[in-house]
């Protein structure tokens, strides 16, 4: 099944976009590995989890609402956030991913959460420290993330955090929400 989807995203995504998700996949197989979450949900995860990004703001927008998904403000001014919960509706309907936990992960990568399970914390960190991600400070979450999850997470939110607010952007409450269960949670 998952050459199938494999090959369908190979028409649907930009190559740069396919080779993305590739590296996302792997990096969620190899992190779950590390930290026993489920090797083939994190590998199909990985692989569809960008499947909505290429999707125009409005189109995300106008799926969003047709689905019931909630669009907070932050939403409502910076849609390609929406991609995450969208991606998931995408992937049940247009590439016939039913298991839960994998739209589950789908839904978080991009903002994170409160509540996340080991499959979702896998999903959003692979995104951030794939090897196509080249930015400051990613070799340090690539090294944090092969030796403890709980400080690669935190440190992924607090540099997006960090990223945001030096940017003078909005940042979404999911990600402040995650961050501090993350930080609420006992070690």
């Amino acid at each position: 099944m998952n050459e199938e989807i494999h090959k369908k995203l190979a028409k649907t995504l930009s190559s740069k976009r396919l080779k993305h998700s590739d590296g996302v996949s792997a990096t969620a197989v190899r992190l779950a590995g590390l930290y026993g979450a489920d090797l083939e949900k994190a590998c199909l995860a990985g692989m569809v989890h960008d499947c909505a990004r290429e999707m125009a703001n409005n189109i995300l927008l106008q799926t969003a609402e047709a689905f019931g998904i909630l669009v907070t403000d932050v939403d409502k001014r910076e849609p390609i956030l929406l991609h995450a919960p969208v991606g998931a509706v995408v992937a049940r309907r247009d590439y016939g991913v039913q298991d839960p936990d994998v739209l589950q992960a789908i839904t978080w990568h991009t903002t994170g959460g409160p509540g996340m399970s080991l499959l979702d914390n896998v999903i959003f960190l692979a995104d951030f420290i794939e090897p196509g991600r080249s930015y400051p400070g990613v070799e340090r979450l690539r090294a944090l993330a092969d030796n403890n999850l709980r400080d690669a997470l935190l440190a992924a939110y607090d540099q997006t955090l960090e990223h945001l607010m030096a940017k003078g952007s909005l940042i979404h409450p999911a990600t402040v929400a995650g961050r501090n269960a993350l930080l609420l949670k006992p070690e």
